[in-house]
C-alpha cells in the first residue's frame, strides 16, 4: 500500500493531498530509510518514524485499509510506540491556600510568571 494513502487512513492527516505532500517532501521515515516518494510502498510490521505536531512520532503499521474509516478503525491500523507527551503547561498546577487573603505584590508577580497574561480572566 501507498505511505501517503495508509497514512491518511489512518487519521494522521485530513486530507489524502497533506499525506502526499508530507512523505513527497521527505518528512517520513520507514525502517529508518527516509522517504522521498509518496508512492513508498508499506507493509504490515513496518515502523513509521516522523515529526509531527511538535513530537516525534514512531509508529508501527499493524494492518493495511481499504477505506478511509471511523476513527476507531483507523487507531486499530497501528501502534504508537512513543505515544505523545503531556503538555508542560499541564503540569503546572497553581494552588493557594483557602482564606490565606489577597496575594503580595510578590505572590502576584509569581502568578504572573506562572499563568500567561492573555489566559488570565
Amino acid at each position: 500500500m501507498r505511505a501517503d494513502k495508509w497514512l491518511w487512513h489512518a487519521r494522521f492527516f485530513k486530507t489524502r493531498t497533506l499525506a502526499t505532500h508530507f512523505v513527497g517532501n521527505g518528512h517520513l521515515r520507514i525502517n529508518g530509510v527516509k522517504q522521498t516518494r509518496a508512492s513508498a510502498p508499506l507493509r504490515v510490521g513496518d515502523i513509521l518514524v516522523f515529526h509531527l505536531n511538535d513530537h516525534i512520532r514512531m509508529i508501527e503499521t499493524l494492518a493495511l485499509s481499504t477505506r478511509r474509516g471511523p476513527a476507531p478503525e483507523a487507531q486499530a491500523l497501528y501502534l504508537d510506540r512513543d505515544p505523545p507527551k503531556p503538555k508542560a503547561a499541564a503540569d503546572k498546577i497553581a494552588l493557594r491556600e483557602a482564606g490565606s487573603g489577597r496575594p503580595t505584590k510578590k505572590q502576584r508577580r509569581q502568578l504572573d510568571a506562572f499563568f500567561d497574561p492573555k489566559d488570565r480572566p
